[in-house]
């Protein structure tokens, strides 16, 4: 799988600009703020709906424009589709396949598959739990595209809960006494069962990545290890194992919820569910936070999106592996250890401030990037 062309208008810094890639490495060098990290942003906005730099899509529009144009030609086993995404801030995105309408803009995700690793997904170690809750997420929606459909049911459902919360708390202060909860209770069994899907759909992707990332980071660096994810949970207690059914972690979370029920009703919020977890992050018995070095901190976010890659690859196609401005933060052993990594990827994008910031073993077709333009060289 690999971008043939991408073709952007009023997206970031670029009025209007078309660029033909192939397989391979493909190199983006140029100034800080000259717009190579745009280029990416745009190939990992196709693949996931949403950018590594920014929450919303406003950023993401030139300055004075009212949309953005993203459009990328994708080809894989010999055939090609072409994703046509519009965006609108404040108003809903469109998108269009091979220049059919598409109902939704979720319904291009799959078509496109990339890892991206930038700066910051440091923010993966030392970041807070929404943090790495997005990378499971995102990875699960690469594999599987329609568990964009089950994240959005989820947070539906979350919404309505914590209106609800929210509402039940200002009567039991302000008139004191106890509301009904009748309507709540009935929320409740539909965030359980909405979070019990979520929540199994994680845990089986953590079995599956513990194994790769503890090889991504032993292969990255010799320093500390082994690195060691567990996931955690409310809903049941850290030293005891998961449920192992849809059914049974329902059951667990509404049980959870009940323990919780005064304290959300005081605070107005569901502490519990899979948008309260994380995934603590340990190298041998320690937490990466507060022991891990500034180095170890960064092996470790690149062996998590290392292993996203290994996972993808295994399900029978290579995702776009995209390196944003990676190299310049590594010493010469993780680079030539990285590059042993990736090399074999049907298609690497990288970008660099400096041509010598590249690994001479990444060599491949490359671009300058400068005053708003791409030119190859």
């Amino acid at each position: 799988m690999y971008v043939s062309h991408l073709q952007l208008a009023d997206f970031r810094s670029y009025s209007e600009v078309l660029l033909e890639m192939g397989p391979g490495v493909n190199v983006f060098v140029g100034a800080n703020g000259e717009g190579k990290t745009n280029l990416v942003e745009a190939v990992g906005y196709v693949a996931t709906l949403g950018s590594h730099r920014v929450s919303s899509d406003a950023p993401l529009v030139r300055q004075g424009a009212p949309r953005a144009i993203i459009r990328a030609k994708v080809v894989r086993d010999d055939r090609s589709m072409v994703v046509d995404l519009e965006l609108n801030p404040g108003r809903a995105n469109r998108a269009r396949i091979n220049q059919a309408p598409a109902g939704r803009p979720r319904d291009v995700l799959g078509i496109l598959r990339a890892v991206l690793f930038a700066p910051e997904d440091l923010a993966l170690v030392k970041g807070d739990p929404g943090e790495r809750r997005r990378f499971l997420d995102d990875l699960l929606v690469a594999r599987t595209p329609r568990m964009a459909g089950v994240r959005a049911d989820y947070d539906k459902v979350l919404k309505q809960r914590n209106a609800l919360l929210k509402s039940a708390s200002g009567r039991m202060f302000g008139q004191r006494s106890r509301p009904d909860l009748g309507t709540l209770e009935v929320w409740s069994d539909h965030l359980a069962e909405a979070g019990a899907e979520l929540l199994a759909a994680r845990l089986e992707l953590v079995e599956e990545l513990r194994p790769r990332i503890a090889r991504a980071y032993a292969g990255l660096t010799d320093s500390g290890g082994p690195a060691v994810p567990h996931y955690r949970s409310g809903a049941f207690p850290e030293d005891e194992p998961p449920p192992t059914s849809r059914p049974q972690l329902a059951e667990a979370l509404r049980a959870a919820m009940d323990e919780a029920g005064e304290r959300e009703l005081q605070r107005g919020v569901s502490l519990v569910g899979p948008h309260r977890d994380d995934l603590h992050l340990y190298l041998g018995e320690l937490p990466t936070k507060g022991y891990a070095s500034q180095g170890e901190s960064w092996s470790y976010a690149l062996s998590l999106k290392l292993a996203a890659f290994d996972l993808l690859r295994s399900d029978g196609d290579d995702p776009v592996l995209i390196l944003d401005d990676v190299f310049a933060e590594l010493d010469s052993e993780r680079r030539r250890r990285l590059v042993e990594r990736v090399r074999d990827a049907e298609q690497v994008l990288v970008t660099a401030a400096v041509a010598e910031d590249i690994p001479q073993e990444l060599d491949g077709v490359r671009f300058g990037v400068r005053e708003g333009g791409v030119e190859s060289e």
